[in-house]
């Protein structure tokens, strides 16, 4: 006597879920290295370099945008990169941090990317000073200690905000970094 427990149709239905799951494995790591490239353009100051790579790294979002019920973590960490790659060019285009809001973003990855973008601001901020543009570099710091002071009162669980305290402890090293050599 074989048991009916509907194992064709459970198989059938995680196979169909497996596929879209490497569907957006395929995708983020398309839309991660598009943010990879929009941050060494903008480093390289190709800001048309940089808005390409995003426009790359925004088809991408919206190709697997309909897997974000499905496979959470996956999306979350693919638009905390988007996050730091757009925050990184709005701060050195047009000296502007941009919000949440303005992103049209959820909260756990945008403020994860812009704890993430203190380390690309601090790098520009490395380069104004090599070029001897001291007030460039104080701009670039000063975003820096606005985002990280603005974050500071955030305290909450990992279960509740993934990654986000020990980013925050690397946001404050990089700080405490940069103000040594800005002094």
């Amino acid at each position: 006597m074989a048991l009916e427990l509907g194992m064709k149709e459970i198989e059938k239905t995680l196979m169909e879920k497996e596929n879209q799951m490497d569907n957006v494995l395929a995708k983020s790591r398309t839309v991660v290295r598009s943010c990879s490239n929009a941050i060494k353009a903008i480093h390289a100051k190709d800001m048309k370099e940089a808005k390409k790579q995003l426009a790359e790294a925004e088809k991408g979002i919206a190709g697997i945008a309909k897997y974000s019920d499905e496979f959470p973590a996956q999306l979350n960490h693919i638009l905390q990169e988007y996050a730091e790659a757009r925050i990184v060019f709005s701060a050195v285009e047009s000296g502007k941090i941009l919000s949440f809001k303005e992103m049209k973003m959820g909260e756990i990855p945008y403020l994860n990317g812009l704890l993430d973008a203190t380390g690309e601001l601090k790098r520009e901020m490395y380069e104004a000073l090599r070029h001897g543009k001291k007030k460039d570099a104080e701009k670039y710091f000063g975003m820096m200690e606005m985002i990280y002071d603005e974050l500071l009162p955030l305290r909450f669980s990992n279960a509740v905000l993934p990654e986000f305290r020990r980013k925050q402890d690397v946001a404050r090293i990089q700080i405490e970094q940069a103000r040594g050599e800005l002094l």
